[in-house]
């Protein structure tokens, strides 16, 4: 036991049977200059909690990690123990979840064999589907740089074509660059002959994984959990423009102030950002050795 919780308990025996504190504190180990000690707690520690449990309402998803990582953004200057210490004692837990085992796949195409070594070189692509409130469908396309994680697209409506994932591609290839490979799964918005045919004209390579094997796209996979879990579950979308606003406003939020485990807790647009880039410019700034590859492939293509 922990000394504050021997600590009520020694208090606890000297009323309920009456002896003194010397013998409470030798039967149950416990120094007497540590019974005797009174806890101070920090002048902002209420202040603290709060806004700790407010992050946790606001994030259920979100372990006491991202919750302090979050307080740090924010100027809090608390460790990660103080917070864990924290998080027990208000009893605040995220659900766990029951990971299944994956193999790694015999795709020469999937992420743990290919892996993105620095930004723009891997987009991850896929579909992600939900309902509005009246039982509509909602398609959302994801697109995701797998080396930075910063999420690129996230454009939602009742359709998605393979003209329309070409559109956003155009966009995407205008206002950042054109990476080294796509990489996606066999659906027919992807594999369509004209969309191949334009990206081999704009040199993009296509990663297609296996049927059947939607770890091999795990960038995309592992995006697509933290949409269920931090937008699609917990907001309900009237109509499309609804949804498609929304959407757009939670993309910006996960790009530029949700912090992100594995890039060290900083966020994707921070860590994407070259060094000497002044802060405040935008992560989707034209990059000039993508710029006239893109306008060559548009003239190409007839764009």
């Amino acid at each position: 036991m922990s000394p504050a919780r021997k600590r009520a308990i020694i208090g606890y025996v000297q009323e309920e049977l009456g002896v003194s504190e010397r013998r409470a504190c030798n039967v149950i180990g416990q120094p007497r200059s540590t019974q005797r000690y009174q806890p101070r707690h920090p002048d902002d520690e209420e202040r603290l909690v709060k806004r700790m449990t407010d992050l946790a309402m606001k994030k259920p998803r979100a372990g006491y990690r991202m919750i302090w990582a979050r307080l740090q953004q924010e100027g809090w200057r608390v460790n990660l123990k103080r917070i864990y210490r924290l998080w027990r004692r208000e009893g605040l837990k995220v659900q766990a979840k029951a990971h299944k085992k994956r193999r790694l796949g015999s795709s020469e195409n999937g992420c743990r064999r290919l892996k993105a070594e620095h930004k723009d070189h891997v987009w991850a692509w896929d579909f992600i589907h939900d309902y509005t409130v009246s039982g509509g469908q909602l398609k959302c396309l994801s697109i995701v740089d797998e080396y930075t994680r910063e999420c690129l697209t996230l454009e939602v409506a009742r359709s998605i074509t393979a003209e329309d994932v070409q559109d956003q591609l155009t966009w995407l290839f205008m206002v950042r660059g054109v990476p080294a490979h796509v990489r996606s799964d066999n659906g027919p918005e992807f594999i369509a002959n004209a969309l191949q045919a334009w990206l081999k004209r704009s040199e993009v390579k296509t990663l297609y994984i296996k049927p059947g094997a939607p770890w091999e796209n795990g960038y995309a996979e592992s995006f697509h959990s933290r949409v269920r879990d931090e937008f699609f579950n917990v907001e309900e979308f009237r109509d499309v423009r609804e949804a498609r606003a929304l959407a757009h406003e939670w993309q910006r939020e996960y790009n530029h102030e949700r912090p992100h485990s594995s890039l060290g807790y900083k966020t994707p647009a921070e860590f994407a950002q070259p060094p000497h880039v002044p802060p405040g410019l935008g992560s989707l700034a034209l990059p000039e050795h993508g710029a006239g590859k893109v306008e060559s492939s548009l003239i190409t293509s007839g764009t």
